[in-house]
């Protein structure tokens, strides 16, 4: 079935496209959403009138994006956990709590446009991108702490240099005997 888009439908098209569906996935979920409408004679011709507009307000939408980018560029996030010693958290950091932290700072992000494959399962600095329009992606920085502030996790002290002769000569005097 050919449908023209009103929106951009990810893995599908941009606003004003002409595309060919399935008849179910039209009926049930393009055009009661709003986000279709069937591609007739009379709509094409309609499309081509409203062609200008949807120029406009892509237009417009690229520009917000990217001011919105633009501010994200300049955060930098941190959030506590719980904490193992060996670094990994007891629980994780995931794209709901980035968008917390942002909504936080007055950028409203929708959680879903928050590009993180996996959730954060341990303490460290990540960079994180945000698709905030489908050609424009911004990056925020966060930082994972442990609980009270611990930013990495303790490593075991080893043999100091002066520390090591002595000890390998002890183990030598120790051998001969």
């Amino acid at each position: 079935m050919k449908l023209i888009l009103r929106e951009h439908v990810d893995h599908l098209g941009e606003r004003g496209q002409v595309v060919d569906v399935a008849r179910g996935y039209a009926r049930n979920y393009l055009i009661p959403k709003g986000l279709a409408f069937e591609a007739t004679p009379g709509n094409r011709k309609q499309l081509e009138q409203q062609r200008k507009v949807f120029e406009v307000k892509d237009a417009r939408e690229v520009r917000e994006a990217e001011e919105i980018a633009a501010r994200m560029a300049e955060l930098d996030l941190t959030v506590e956990r719980r904490a193992g010693e060996s670094g990994t958290l007891y629980g994780s950091v995931t794209n709901s709590d980035v968008a917390a932290l942002l909504r936080a700072r007055h950028v409203e992000v929708d959680r879903r446009r928050i590009l993180l494959t996996d959730p954060i399962k341990a303490i460290g600095e990540y960079e994180i991108a945000v698709r905030l329009h489908p050609r424009v992606q911004g990056k925020v920085r966060l930082r994972v702490l442990g609980e009270g502030g611990v930013s990495a996790p303790a490593a075991e002290p080893g043999p100091r240099e002066s520390e090591e002769p002595a000890a390998a000569a002890e183990a030598d005097s120790e051998a001969a005997d």
